[in-house]
């Protein structure tokens, strides 16, 4: 949950203003990252919501955390590494509050020449063969492994990794060619697909995962060293909680593209491999799109990024860094210098201009059902932009769809939150305003135990009738507001996972230049400052929001939800405020006659089983690495996966009618287009949907 830094100004600036006093510039990345650290320190332990007390406890926590982030798979460092490393196991305390870097730059130096060996380890692994048939089993769970004792060992076990990887692209290979004969004999095309000997096979398996492994270790040597240091600035910052994170400069405005849902660019993807950068997919009616002379897989030499500044070579650049080149100001010119497919040099030159990211923003379309007309809205996320007036805001979008669906003479509302992650609070009670009076609508508690209640004061709700809330383990933050605050005024009938994902915290973006008398970007500390209730006292940190119409899916059978990190701040209860609940559902009797349906539906039945099976198959701790042992492994799990392919052609029985404008905007949009028939595709088979869909039915009689 995040609000915006305005409306905490006064909270974040009274107890830091001495930190401005005795700062001088940095004079390299050192210092930058030295400054990054102190005050990363003085912002947790005066700001968090939840302090912690900076010591060895804390310093052992951090130390974990930071090696389940830099070498996850225990694959990197040797032990002889990690005996080094352990010497400040209770050190990375001190070493925050003086701002101290010795362990920083021990690792990350021992890392980069790791990589740099285990790259020479490859290549000296695919210049002998690769023994195919050798009886050997590769350990997937890092928790069962150690570091490598030695490099021999270190060797071998890449040796079994660049196995695993060959027989998974054979497998890969061979599943493709047997959908492409069943598709050929299906519509009875009588060339049939090339079929490789399996010694071919080995060999372009071996190849692509040769390619791969090269483009990885070119990726990782581009990483600067302060990419590894926000890693390890955050090692510290989530032990506080796992939603309090610094973000360097470029990830803070790569997280505001994504909360505004706009870029100001030439709406070009950008794609790397070998270490060079290819324009991507062009999006229909941008600057790119509209040059002409732009396609995809042009290979990016250049970038100028203004009239007055140098023009900068692109070879062996980051993508993320490229992206920033191009991006800028609104109506500024960039060129770009390109290869094209046949060798040509070309010049483009482009205005910017702003990109909307259409899957930010809420789409509603038409459901038929029988003879009735239903309305579904899929809210991605609670978007907002703080920054400019003009910019678009979830409970607008909202409103919007509203309309738009009564105008269709709709029956009955779905508000799809499935997979949203959140975002403004105050959407929260906007978008409750288009659904129902007045009234409070959360309660948030500061780390002072100071409560504010929140409240809608719309009292002109644009929809009155039957409303269905979806929610899935992924539902988190302002998404779990609204439909805790549904459920609680007895608005909407909430359905789907049996709880959403738990996260009951606030947080805000605190610029660490603010206090250091600066104009250069230091980077945010995004910083956990407050908990937040429902109306009733009831927290939903850990334990989210209970479907009134549980019904599992796939996500239910794995370790989904903020209860699962070590460093989620606890669930608690305050009192609640005074609220009036607005309407009467009969719950009990929309539960059962749902239970009576999905006892029938077989589908369904089929569904939660292949979750189960799936997660089961995430839980393997190791592999077999011959080639008769993993294809005999992946010819059983065939047999298992053929039981489930019913589920990928199911139909729900549902309807869409898309609206007019819509597919008017289809005929020269080919981008949309594609998207809409991807999004009705899904819809036809979303069986939630079609449950959700039956309890409006269900309301509707009984309103």
């Amino acid at each position: 949950m995040l609000k915006n830094f305005k409306t905490a100004r006064f909270l974040l600036l009274l107890p830091l203003t001495f930190f401005v006093f005795g700062f001088r510039p940095p004079n390299n990345d050192e210092e930058k990252m030295q400054i990054i650290m102190v005050n990363t320190k003085n912002v947790l332990s005066y700001l968090h919501y939840s302090p912690k007390p900076i010591n060895d406890a804390y310093s052992k926590e951090v130390y974990k955390q930071y090696f389940e982030s830099i070498d996850p798979t225990k694959t990197y460092f040797l032990q002889s590494d990690m005996d080094e490393f352990h010497r400040y196991e209770t050190k990375l305390d001190d070493y925050l509050n003086t701002g101290d870097l010795t362990f920083y730059k021990l690792t990350v130096d021992k890392l980069y020449q790791r990589i740099d060996e285990i790259d020479q380890m490859t290549k000296d692994i695919f210049s002998k063969p690769i023994n195919l048939e050798e009886d050997e089993i590769l350990t997937l769970e890092p928790k069962l492994k150690n570091a490598p004792a030695s490099r021999q060992q270190q060797y071998n076990e890449w040796r079994k990794y660049v196995k695993y990887n060959i027989l998974q692209e054979i497998e890969s290979m061979n599943r493709k060619n047997e959908e492409k004969m069943k598709d050929s004999t299906d519509k009875g095309n009588s060339s049939k697909p090339e079929v490789l000997s399996q010694e071919e096979k080995i060999k372009k398996a071996t190849e692509n995962v040769k390619d791969l492994l090269e483009e990885k270790f070119i990726r990782f040597k581009k990483r600067k060293k302060m990419d590894w240091f926000t890693v390890y600035i955050n090692a510290y910052t989530h032990i506080f909680d796992p939603h309090t994170n610094y973000y360097s400069p470029q990830g803070k405005e790569d997280f505001d593209t994504d909360f505004k849902g706009k870029i100001i660019g030439i709406g070009a993807g950008i794609q790397e491999k070998k270490g060079n950068l290819y324009i991507g997919t062009l999006s229909l009616g941008a600057p790119a799109w509209k040059s002409k002379q732009l396609t995809e897989g042009d290979k990016i030499l250049k970038i100028k990024s203004n009239p007055d500044s140098e023009t900068v070579n692109v070879v062996d650049m980051l993508p993320g860094e490229a992206i920033r080149l191009i991006r800028g100001e609104k109506g500024a010119p960039i060129t770009l210098t390109v290869e094209k497919k046949d060798g040509s040099i070309q010049e483009v030159t482009m205005i910017r201009e702003e990109i909307t990211l259409e899957d930010t923003f809420a789409k509603s379309i038409v459901v038929n059902a029988s003879d009735k007309k239903y309305g579904l809205i899929n809210l991605p996320k609670f978007n907002a932009d703080f920054e400019d007036k003009d910019g678009r805001n979830a409970s607008d979008d909202i409103k919007k769809e509203i309309i738009k669906l009564k105008e269709q003479n709709i029956k009955g509302i779905v508000l799809d939150l499935r997979n949203n992650s959140g975002g403004s609070l105050t959407e929260v009670g906007d978008i409750l305003g288009l659904f129902m009076n007045a009234g409070p609508y959360v309660q948030v508690k500061d780390g002072n135990g100071k409560i504010t209640t929140l409240k809608n004061k719309t009292e002109a709700p644009i929809w009155n009738g039957p409303l269905v809330i979806l929610q899935n383990e992924l539902s988190a933050s302002a998404a779990e507001i609204l439909a805790g605050v549904m459920q609680d005024y007895g608005r909407a009938v909430i359905m789907g996972s049996p709880v959403s994902f738990g996260k009951g915290t606030v947080q805000v973006f605190v610029d660490l230049n603010r206090f250091l008398n600066t104009q250069e970007d230091f980077g945010s500390i995004k910083l956990t400052i407050q908990k937040y209730y429902r109306i009733t006292g009831e927290s939903t940190q850990r334990k989210g929001v209970s479907s009134d119409i549980p019904m599992k899916d796939i996500f239910s059978y794995g370790d989904i939800g903020e209860k699962y990190d070590d460093y989620a701040l606890a669930w608690d209860k305050i009192s609640g405020t005074d609220f009036s609940r607005q309407h009467l559902l009969n719950i009990q009797t929309l539960q059962k006659v749902s239970a009576e349906r999905m006892a029938k539906n077989d589908h369904y039945k089929l569904l939660l089983e292949y979750a189960q099976w799936r997660e089961n198959l995430g839980k393997e701790k190791t592999v077999p690495l011959s080639m008769q042992k993993y294809s005999d492994l992946m010819q059983q799990r065939k047999v298992q996966d053929d039981k489930f392919k019913v589920l990928k052609t199911l139909e729900s029985g549902l309807k869409f009618t898309m609206y007019p404008k819509d597919i008017e905007r289809e005929k020269s949009d080919a981008a949309f287009k594609t998207k809409s028939e991807v999004w009705v595709k899904n819809l036809q088979k979303d069986l939630y949907l079609q449950e959700a869909i039956n309890i409006v039915g269900d309301l509707e009689v009984r309103s």
